[in-house]
């Protein structure tokens, strides 16, 4: 019914309708194209010869044609395997993450055709298939010897082929004998010596040379390699498993195939939750290629960056099936990381901080230490609903985050003057001291008691971060679990935090605001090029109580972290000052003195016009149509990146004329 026009060499053979003439056989089939045009032309059917362009398929290796050749192939009942699996998504048995592939998954399963599961490769399991004579060919074959059946044993599918399907051979000799009867003697080919022969009928069985396909022996794989079908310890422990971690390429070829077969052969799932992650594309969102030569060699990587830095890029940007732009700059970044988190450790080993023996958190009287126990806390909140949520990249911004700008670039920086007592006396407003021996001890007592607490909270809060960041980036953790200090557990195994602490809304209004009133007075002195030598007064406008009491409660922390002075009441902005906002509340600061007003004013004034004319300007050849149709993408994309590098700036710039009074 179907006809094959050539052989394994790709050469022209007479089919059975005995079609082809005579010529062509035997011819390669670039001779025979041009053979049947002469055969034409010869005949006078010749009209005229087309160049056509067609679609050709390749050989990934052979960079030849690939022709179509009809052979015998072995199928599975996929739809019969699907449906199992299909009632098991529906009931939540398989929950498949995230769920935007679901519609996916439902519409393969849902409309599967049979499964071709063998191939024609050296290598793999083999189909458990073998092929022997009918009894009735048998029969008219008497006469021959069993070297002679050998010697025609059967590797293919004819009108006198009886094929056998069993999963071992004893199993395969027991289906043979009962089919030929024990008057015949069956033999297997390969496995007999062929000189054994004991003067009966005989029957020889070849296995089919063709190997399962890959798919099929990797959808065994949850099982197989843990000792099935004997129902071993592993397999009875480890089937199944709770989340398949998997890319989305290979949802159907391997994920569902492995629902199939675990639900045959196990009677559930392998697995309750499918994780799809995104595929690792270049930094311009290419897939990676050897021929386009952007692949990344992780282990260059790792030698530049470290493992854990380029771990910590991967979770950071695993956004649920979406692909991942593998810049380089960002595991470079996180290195930075990395080294962030090294000379934090530095710090606090210098000020004699060393490893918490607390799981909870230790008793605090402080605010910057209440404020950093509930950013511990909040943090792990975040941390817990991403992880149950399977979100990675929320897991490592909220680690990053917590890590880098509260506890490295607030938290140490605030408690720097907390870490170590000492042993200046009190002094009043004029400097003159004024104080009694038990002053002093008192004083001193409360200094040592400040640090000694400041010191218990900076141990655990590094704890903490420890064990909280040991997930994403193993090593510089456990190095850095084991140079603090000892403590009666390893680093792996040591208790998920549970800091037994709630956040401390009074601490945490304290300190942000304290933090805000730093990062406005720093960034006023950058944008207004005001000197670090000159102390700012800071005017309170209105003299709201709260904020002067703030103020002035921090203001040794103030004067060290932003070179200011001690807080006044002013009822209107006064003349020549910047000023700035936190919370609603105006503080102005006279910078008579620190810079030449009128000359910053004219800097600001040409430094807005030439950022907004470079916006402009590029946000004119952007909306030109030509530009963005003609113009390479990568100078599209870095022209609006410019544009909007430059949008800001401008915006930045208007800010920083606005404090100006």
């Amino acid at each position: 019914e179907m006809l094959n026009m050539f052989d394994g060499q790709a050469l022209v053979v007479q089919t059975a309708d005995g079609s082809i003439p005579d010529e062509l056989i035997g011819l390669t089939r670039e001779d025979a194209r041009k053979a049947v045009v002469a055969l034409l032309e010869a005949e006078g059917a010749l009209v005229k010869v087309e160049d056509r362009v067609v679609p050709t398929p390749y050989g990934d290796r052979s960079g030849v044609v690939i022709e179509p050749w009809l052979t015998d192939q072995w199928y599975v009942d996929a739809a019969k395997l699907a449906a199992p699996v299909l009632e098991a998504t529906r009931s939540g048995a398989i929950r498949i993450v995230p769920e935007t592939w679901k519609k996916t998954w439902f519409n393969w399963l849902e409309n599967i055709q049979p499964w071709c599961v063998s191939r024609q490769l050296w290598w793999g399991h083999r189909i458990p298939a073998w092929f022997g004579f009918s009894k009735d060919w048998l029969e008219n074959h008497k006469h021959k010897t069993y070297r002679e059946i050998a010697e025609e044993v059967i590797t293919g599918t004819t009108p006198d082929t009886k094929i056998f399907v069993a999963e071992t051979e004893e199993a395969l000799l027991e289906q043979a004998t009962e089919y030929y009867g024990s008057d015949i003697q069956v033999r297997i080919y390969g496995k007999d010596d062929l000189e054994s022969f004991d003067g009966r009928l005989s029957v020889v069985l070849s296995q089919d040379e063709d190997v399962l396909d890959t798919w099929f022996s990797s959808a065994l794989w949850p099982f197989a390699t843990l000792g099935w079908p004997e129902q071993t310890p592993d397999l009875a422990r480890h089937y199944p498993n709770d989340v398949l971690i998997s890319g989305f390429d290979i949802l159907f070829f391997w994920d569902a195939r492995m629902a199939m077969q675990g639900i045959e052969f196990m009677g559930s799932p392998p697995w309750k939750t499918l994780y799809l992650h995104g595929l690792v594309r270049d930094a311009a969102g290419q897939k990676m290629s050897k021929s386009k030569g952007n692949t990344v060699d992780p282990l260059g990587l790792i030698d530049r960056y470290g493992a854990d830095a380029l771990r910590f890029t991967l979770a950071a940007m695993e956004s649920q099936g979406r692909d991942i732009k593998l810049d380089e700059k960002r595991v470079e970044g996180y290195r930075n990381f990395a080294t962030k988190l090294w000379n934090a450790a530095r710090f606090l080993q210098m000020n004699g901080v060393g490893a918490s023996q607390s799981i909870a958190a230790p008793d605090a009287t402080l605010p910057v230490n209440r404020w950093i126990i509930g950013e511990v806390v909040e943090t792990l909140a975040k941390l817990d609903k991403a992880f149950a949520d399977l979100r990675f990249d929320e897991m490592a911004s909220a680690v990053y985050h917590f890590v880098w700008d509260n506890f490295c670039d607030w938290y140490v920086e605030l408690i720097k003057g907390e870490l170590t007592p000492q042993s200046a006396p009190p002094r009043t407003g004029s400097g003159v001291v004024e104080a009694t021996g038990e002053d002093l001890r008192q004083a001193q007592g409360e200094r040592e008691g400040r640090a000694a607490e400041t010191g218990a909270v900076a141990a655990w809060a590094f704890d903490q971060i420890l064990v909280m960041l040991h997930p994403l980036m193993p090593f510089i953790t456990e190095e850095l679990w084991g140079a603090m200090g000892e403590r009666p557990y390893e680093l792996i195994v040591a208790k998920w935090p549970a800091p037994e602490a709630t956040v401390d809304a009074k601490a945490a209004h304290e300190i942000g605001a304290l933090i805000a009133v730093v990062s406005e007075v720093r960034a006023m002195r950058a944008e207004l090029n005001i000197p670090w030598s000159s102390a700012l007064t800071p005017n309170v406008i209105g003299g709201d109580s709260a904020t002067i009491a703030r103020l002035t409660r921090n203001q040794a922390t103030l004067a060290r972290m932003a070179k200011l002075g001690a807080p006044v009441t002013a009822e209107a902005v006064p003349a020549g000052s910047a000023q700035i906002v936190v919370g609603g509340q105006t503080i102005a600061f006279p910078l008579e003195g620190a810079i030449d007003l009128d000359a910053e004013k004219a800097r600001l004034a040409k430094a807005i016009a030439v950022a907004e004319k470079d916006r402009d300007s590029l946000a004119a050849r952007l909306s030109n149509p030509a530009f963005a149709e003609r113009a390479k993408p990568e100078a599209v994309d870095k022209a609006r990146a410019d544009h909007d590098a430059r949008a800001a700036e401008a915006e930045r710039l208007r800010a920083a004329m606005e404090r100006l009074a």
